[in-house]
């Protein structure tokens, strides 16, 4: 056989190997996960139940704490906790910032941040994820989005810093902040008047809440894997041609 036609077909089987490797590790990198929070948009003036959902992105550690930062110039006057089975939580509490109302009545104390610690060991385990739920609102009105900053503690004493925010326009950064989108409600919202008629639904709306935030998340985890899982076999079927295609070659030479 020509030494130029030997040649090109060992080029030919490098480039197979080579694009099968770049279509696996492009089709796999949509399975990688942030710290987020849903729903995505909430009205602004109403309430929500906000799930935080926390994967471990780590191969070697656990996540053992979750802090997630209320922001003060954008505050919510009620925000409670749902417990979680093997973990604690210790709130942090401050003054707004501007002056804030709820149904009628002046709030001198808001939650600035919410900490959660796993007990006896445990935690998130590499390749695991969970979900923290709290009950906020009314929610902020007259700005865009409210901001989350949060940190992710590992056990291996890591601190992963979820806190870059995204500049209008602009690429997702390397470590985004969970936010959610504000929209304008239909009513009065939760000002000093129409807020008894809100709280009726609240907790109706919070359960709702939940099992959409839920819904979705499990849709979200559903597709990525699914990615992941297609990236790879057509990866490992490339790298098998590339192989096949050199093997085929010295054999012939």
């Amino acid at each position: 056989m020509p030494r130029t036609i030997r040649a090109a077909r060992l080029r030919r089987g490098a480039l197979c190997t080579l694009v099968a490797a770049a279509g696996t590790v492009a089709l796999a990198l949509p399975a990688s996960a942030h710290v987020t929070v849903s729903p995505s948009e909430a009205t602004a003036g109403g309430y929500s139940t906000l799930t935080f959902k926390v994967p471990t992105e780590s191969d070697t550690a656990s996540t053992t704490g979750v802090d997630v930062q209320f922001p003060a110039e954008a505050p919510i006057a009620s925000v409670t906790v749902q417990p979680k089975p093997g973990w604690t939580y210790t709130v942090t509490k401050g003054t707004p910032s501007k002056p804030l109302t709820s149904h009628g009545t002046q709030i001198n104390e808001i939650i600035t941040k919410i900490t959660w610690t796993a007990q006896d060991g445990g935690g998130i385990r590499p390749g695991e994820f969970d979900t923290f739920n709290v009950s906020a609102g009314p929610l902020p009105e007259g700005v865009d989005q409210v901001v989350f900053k949060a940190l992710q503690t590992y056990s291996d004493g890591e601190v992963v810093r979820w806190i870059d925010v995204a500049a209008p326009g602009g690429a997702e950064p390397e470590h985004p902040a969970p936010a959610i989108t504000l929209t304008a409600g239909k009513g009065s919202g939760h000002g000093a008047g129409g807020a008894d008629a809100d709280e009726a639904s609240t907790s109706a709306g919070a359960e709702e809440g939940t099992s959409q935030s839920a819904t979705a998340g499990s849709e979200s985890d559903g597709t990525a894997r699914a990615l992941g899982i297609t990236g790879l076999v057509l990866g490992l079927l490339g790298l098998g041609a590339g192989a096949f295609a050199l093997i085929s070659t010295r054999r012939r030479a």
